[in-house]
Parts: C-alpha cells; sequence; structure tokens
C-alpha cells in the first residue's frame, strides 16, 4: 500500500514538473517574461508580448487553457518574438504558427497551408483575423488562433509593431 501511495506522488511531481515547463515554454522561445521588468518601445509590442496593454488592461480572449484556467498567453506565445511563428507545442498539442509579420501577409506571393487559398492581407482584414479568426477570403483560422477582444485603439496599435517587424 505505501508503494502506492509513493507511485501515485511521484507521479503528481512530474505532473506538476510538466506544468511548470510549459509554463516556461514563451521564455524558451525567445519570448520576454514580463515579469522581468521588460520596457516596451509601443503600446502595441505590450500588447504583442504580454496581452496587456500600457494601461494595465488585459487583452482577453476565446483561447481556453484547459483544467488551470490561467496562464497568458500573447502573440508572441506562438509566433514569436520576431512574427515568424514555427512549430509551438502548447495545451498538449503542436501545430505550425504562421509567420505574421506585416510585409509577409500582405505580399502577393505568399504561400499558405493546404486548403488556405486567399488573396493577400490588408490592414482591415488583419484585423478581422485578430479579433474574428477569419482570413481575407472569410474562412475560419485553424485553432488554437484566439479571437481576441481589445479597443480599436489598441488592435491599430497591434497592427502598427506588427508593421515594424523587419
Amino acid at each position: 500500500m505505501r508503494f502506492q501511495s509513493q507511485g501515485k506522488l511521484c507521479l503528481q511531481v512530474g505532473l506538476l514538473l510538466g506544468l511548470v515547463l510549459a509554463a516556461c515554454l514563451p521564455i524558451a522561445r525567445g519570448v520576454p517574461a514580463p515579469s522581468l521588468g521588460r520596457r516596451f518601445k509601443s503600446n502595441g509590442e505590450q500588447i504583442y508580448f504580454t496581452a496587456t496593454n500600457q494601461h494595465g488592461t488585459p487583452i482577453t480572449s476565446d483561447l481556453q487553457m484547459g483544467m488551470m484556467g490561467s496562464g497568458t498567453v500573447a502573440c508572441a506565445s506562438c509566433h514569436g518574438s520576431e512574427g515568424r511563428g514555427g512549430r509551438v507545442q502548447m495545451m498538449m498539442q503542436t501545430f505550425d504558427a504562421p509567420n505574421i509579420r506585416y510585409k509577409t501577409l500582405t505580399s502577393e506571393g505568399m504561400t499558405h497551408g493546404e486548403g488556405e487559398d486567399h488573396p493577400p492581407y490588408t490592414d482591415e482584414t488583419i484585423k478581422r483575423a485578430i479579433t474574428q479568426g477569419v482570413d481575407p477570403a472569410g474562412n475560419s483560422l485553424k485553432r488554437p488562433m484566439p479571437r481576441w477582444s481589445m479597443s480599436d485603439a489598441d488592435l491599430n496599435d497591434l497592427l502598427d509593431y506588427l508593421k515594424s517587424l523587419p
């Protein structure tokens, strides 16, 4: 009986350690943790990295974080610190986050994944993708892309930040 208790304890400790490591994923991808006191150059940059604007207002989404129910997910959590996207492991799944740099999204020759044929993005369709989860042709973006809720001013600031990415 004692060995069963120790086995359960080991399993619980292992699960807890896994959750802690998963929480560190954005840091491992080169995303600075907001608690490290980083100063952001713009409101859009702060939103991109922290999902909080410079007034301290959280930028919310419809993304559910599973049983834990909390945790900060921001644009950079999936798309990386430079917006280039890549392979992401989150919430016990792996997916490819797209490159969301403005020059890539708006280029005529941008290639899309299978079944994702649509015209280049414009400022307005980028805003719709962020808030409504649809591409320029009106197709739903694949999950886990969140649908974000933010003010028009914050959305414009975020778009300006995407335009500044090299």
